[in-house]
């Protein structure tokens, strides 16, 4: 194989492959092995025959990790294994609930025998296709018990020299990690063994136009020309299978699922539409079913088969065939690279392939998820790829397809858990067909609410499915929804400097969405909101996933606050942590969270270009502790595929005491920032009560309580200083008038709207007008509503 690969350039190593452990890191027995590989993750093997496995599997890519301190107790044929975090005792023999127990060690004590089940929180699935609501999940990494396993028995392998590989028949591979309830440390060491996330292009964290559409070259572009006026920006155009020869297959040749070749009567000259869509700020990839191979008509066809040794002028079909090394590099070189010289810039790699192929275990779709993404970072690129997941390890491989979503309500509902449980493989990337794929009803509200979801979702994608319908252009529903549509996809682009910041953490082992329990792992509470997520460092998000209360019209959704102040970024509401509330939201938004000290970096540009670093910045800073954000940013070239590549960085921090928000001088790749920029500081807080200087010269302050801002100029090479004098900011607002706004748009009684207010407007403690609030016949969700707003943050303690 090593021949073939050599001559051969998409087969190689993953960079990262080091999948041979340390001799001194493993202990073996008669038909065992065990490799201590961190002080949470033992490795345990069990064969048949006396071997044992050093390639690298899809999951296991790194096995050479830094040495762990363990100690060794023998114990007749078996052994008993203690790392600082967990002690592993074997007995020697066929796996066993009696022979094989793993335990925690310190204050998360729990124990594992082998068969039992480990109750683990679950990780993600392959494919929510045909999916109504919940699907099950596969295991994870992360169990409230301690312990989880990953059975990488039927996984296959990769050879030394990057080729595919069968296991040996009658060996056993588990990975046993035994972290507590450190969740944070079972996901780092999952990526120390499985390999780290790339970094995604920043480009890939903008609004993506999907659509099951057959397009032409120039509908595409006077959509897009539509969208400009509507002021809404998009960095990714994905073009769905029409772009290629459908209708137009001669029909001895089978259906159109599979092409390679335009469409010449919708795309004529692919080249500079594909320059086009550049010249406007896009990147574009277009639709694969690669299943059924290559056929006599497409363009590419002649080239494929001399490359293949089959005679051009046959017409004999070319089989899809991912294990064949000789195909592989055709379907690369062949049929890929020409189109992408066109201007292609990364792949869509849909269903239809199976499970199967002709080497045993060996599933095509992670063959072409592994391929796709080493051929795509041939050249220094990020190795951007859009497949489904395949099992553990697919984190490796940039965004993942979860498939033709139902329209529903239900499938709604369990979107954002399906994407936050996901933290607990190791999958930070997914991608929902953002609104629903097919099937369903028309409803005005789940498509705003399914927005306002996938614009705090780690990519947002807008796609429907071929029905002129099912459509998702703001402009086509009524004016409400319009709006809050709209508002919703131009904050995605203004959020584009924070999620790439996140973006960069991501590649280092922190995904962009995690679970509340990860943050608070032992706090009973942070299990009981599945659906609310921490979205990077400085935000919770708490979707609004039913439908709203027809008396309040507002939609509802129960959210647990760890301690510390939390500061709606849209309404400007603050609220006490360490306890759980029911907020209420008018379609125009959902709860957004910022903590206190958080900083939160926005595009405040005109144009919200993702595929360029902005000139003009808005730091929204919530200010009732200190905190600090570094600010990362590269240029396209450098986002290279094991987030490693250079990058400018600015450290934002605020710092209460003093009362002083400084931007630093950019470090680092300082190149790819523009030479100057402007930045606007935006304080969640009441009005400061002393004057505001930036580098020690006066600046005027506009707003109001609640949120005000100052025009700190530029930073071209140098520091701001933005000084702010008075005393400790006042954190929270009056929220009368929002209590007001609730009982105007309510669909009730007058006369009790005037009795509510009466209550709510008085000058009596918050905790007095609660309790008379409670007299009133009001129905419960706009009792509720009015609840939250009373037991907000006022703004009248320090």
């Amino acid at each position: 194989m090593s021949e073939i690969a050599e001559s051969l350039p998409v087969i190689r190593p993953l960079p990262e492959a080091a999948p041979h452990a340390r001799h001194e890191q493993q202990v073996h027995g008669a038909g065992w092995r065990i490799t201590v590989l961190t002080d949470g993750v033992f490795r345990i093997e069990r064969s048949a025959d006396g071997g044992f496995e050093d390639r690298a599997s899809t999951f296991a890519v790194r096995r050479d990790l830094p040495p762990v301190d363990f100690a060794v107790e023998r114990v007749g044929a078996g052994v008993v294994l203690t790392t600082r975090r967990a002690r592993l005792g074997y007995d020697g023999g066929e796996f066993s609930a009696s022979g094989l127990v793993v335990e925690v060690l310190g204050r998360d004590a729990g124990r594992w025998r082998y068969g039992e089940p480990t109750r683990d929180l679950g990780g993600t699935a392959r494919t929510l296709d045909d999916v109504d609501g919940r699907t099950e999940l596969e295991p994870g990494v992360v169990a409230p018990d301690g312990i989880a396993v990953v059975d990488d028995t039927v996984s296959f392998l990769f050879e030394d020299d990057g080729w595919v590989g069968s296991r040996v028949p009658g060996r056993q591979d588990l990975y046993v990690f035994a972290h507590g309830r450190d969740y944070a440390d079972a996901v780092q060491d999952l990526y120390r063994v499985s390999g780290h996330p790339m970094r995604l292009p920043r480009w890939a964290l903008g609004n993506w136009w999907s659509r099951y559409h057959p397009y032409s070259d120039e509908s595409y572009l006077a959509l897009l020309d539509r969208f400009d006026e509507e002021g809404i920006p998009f960095s990714v155009a994905v073009i769905d299978m029409d772009w290629h020869r459908v209708a137009s297959v001669p029909p001895e040749f089978g259906n159109g699922w599979t092409g390679y070749s335009w469409e010449p009567t919708l795309f004529p000259d692919p080249a500079t539409f594909l320059r086009t869509l550049h010249d406007r700020g896009l990147r574009t990839t277009l639709n694969l079913h690669p299943a059924d191979g290559v056929r006599a008509f497409e363009d590419a066809y002649p080239a494929v088969a001399r490359a293949l040794g089959v005679d051009p002028d046959s017409g004999e079909p070319i089989p899809f065939d991912p294990i064949d090394p000789a195909f592989l590099q055709a379907y690369f070189s062949e049929l890929h690279h020409p189109l992408e010289a066109q201007g292609v810039d990364f792949w869509w790699i849909d269903w239809q392939q199976g499970r199967t192929s002709g080497l045993p275990g060996v599933d095509p779709l992670w063959v072409l998820n592994h391929f796709h993404h080493l051929d795509a970072a041939r050249d220094g690129g990020p190795g951007m790829t859009f497949s489904r997941y395949a099992g553990p390890g697919s984190h490796r491989y940039a965004v993942g397809f979860s498939g033709d979503t139902v329209v529903s309500w239900a499938s709604l509902h369990f979107q954002p858990e399906f994407t936050a449980t996901a933290a607990n493989i190791g999958y930070s990337w997914w991608s929902h067909d953002i609104g629903g794929h097919t099937r369903g009803v028309r409803d005005d509200e789940l498509a705003t609410r399914w927005v306002q979801f996938g614009v705090f979702s780690p990519i947002m994608r807008l796609h429907s499915a071929n029905n002129p319908f099912i459509r998702k252009e703001p402009w086509v529903f009524p004016p409400e929804h319009r709006a809050a549509m709209t508002d919703a996809l131009r904050f995605r682009h203004r959020m584009v400097p924070y999620l790439h910041t996140m973006n960069h953490r991501a590649a280092e082992g922190v995904p962009l969405v995690r679970p509340m329990y990860h943050l608070e792992p032992r706090r009973s509470a942070a299990y009981t909101v599945p659906n609310q997520y921490a979205f990077g460092s400085e935000l919770l998000v708490a979707p609004i996933t039913e439908p709203r209360d027809a008396a309040s019209l507002r939609g509802r959704v129960r959210v647990w606050l760890p301690d510390g102040l939390w500061t709606d970024i849209f309404t400007d509401a603050v609220y006490e942590g360490g306890r759980t509330v029911e907020m209420h939201r008018t379609d125009a938004s959902i709860p957004v969270l910022l903590r206190a000290g958080g900083i939160l970096p926005l595009d405040a540009g005109t144009d919200l270009d993702a595929t360029r670093n902005p000139t003009a910045f808005e730091v929204l800073v919530a200010p009732a502790a200190s905190g600090e954000l570094v600010l990362a940013e590269d240029g396209e070239d450098d986002a290279v595929g094991d987030g490693s590549g250079p990058a400018a960085r600015t450290v934002l921090s605020w710092d209460r005491a003093a009362g002083e928000l400084r931007i630093g001088a950019a470090e680092g790749n300082t190149g790819v920032l523009p030479a100057s920029r402007e930045w606007t500081v935006t304080f969640l807080a009441a009005l400061p009560e002393g004057p505001v200087t930036v580098n020690g010269a006066p600046a005027e302050v506009s707003g109001a309580d609640g949120r005000w801002s100052v025009s700190a100029g530029s930073a071209a090479g140098g520091e701001l200083v933005l000084r702010v004098d008075g005393g400790p900011l006042r954190v929270g607002s009056d929220r009368r008038d929002a209590a007001r706004v609730i009982l105007e748009s309510a669909q009730i009684g007058n006369p009790e709207k005037l009795e509510a207010w009466d209550v709510v407007s008085s000058d009596r403690s918050a905790t007095e007008r609660l309790a008379e609030l409670t007299a009133v016949e009001l129905p419960e969700p706009v009792r509720a509503a009015l609840v939250e707003q009373l037991a907000a943050r006022t703004g009248s303690v320090r």
